[in-house]
């Protein structure tokens, strides 16, 4: 696929990586042109300026903060009929807490920013960590939970997270966002607030 990265942070990085790895064509634009570069020339990646950005590109990672996520989005053209994958978590300050939620979610907030594209939520309950460092964690493949109410976007976003080597959990609509956000932040507490460290993942035991 071709795939447009906004954000060259450790998320970022960590999809330029995996995504070049797997074989599709990337691209990465982030506010910081140097940084962006050098990650594409680490990856074997493109950089490119953010106008424009989403032209000819199948599937866009928005690898930002949530604050920043519907002004990155905004400024790479035109995202009609484009697959967007919101990857964010509303967090507040000390990210122990969620400033959006019951109601709605941050991607329901950045779709209705976007109407003419795509939103599948995705990817937000992965620790940049294990992101970098693979698909598994002792031994078990590490699960992306999907959401969107677009069946092909959401067909595209779970090929994409399957050719790196996750398992995927198909989690319904988009307002499902609403569960996948708290789940995040309590993965963050876990990892951060109750000192698990950042090679964890949540997941479901289920029947093959």
């Amino acid at each position: 696929m071709k795939v447009l990265v906004i954000g060259a942070g450790n998320m970022g990085a960590g999809f330029v990586k995996q995504f070049a790895a797997a074989g599709h064509q990337v691209t990465v634009t982030a506010r910081d042109a140097a940084k962006a570069q050098a990650l594409a020339n680490q990856y074997g990646a493109e950089a490119v300026p953010s106008a424009g950005a989403a032209n000819d590109r199948d599937v866009i990672v928005v690898a930002t903060g949530f604050a920043d996520a519907v002004t990155a989005l905004q400024g790479v053209g035109d995202l009609a009929g484009k697959t967007v994958v919101d990857i964010t978590n509303p967090l507040s300050a000390d990210f122990m807490s969620l400033t959006v939620g019951h109601t709605t979610s941050a991607a329901e907030t950045i779709a209705a920013a976007i109407p003419a594209a795509h939103v599948v939520k995705a990817f937000n309950t992965v620790f940049a960590q294990v992101l970098a460092a693979g698909p598994e964690l002792s031994g078990q493949k590490v699960p992306v939970l999907v959401a969107s109410d677009d069946k092909t976007a959401k067909e595209a976003v779970k090929a994409l997270a399957q050719s790196v080597g996750f398992d995927v959990i198909d989690t319904g609509g988009l307002s499902n966002a609403r569960y996948l956000e708290p789940l995040a932040g309590l993965n963050i507490y876990l990892g951060y607030g109750a000192g698990l460290g950042t090679s964890i993942a949540p997941t479901w035991i289920r029947n093959s």
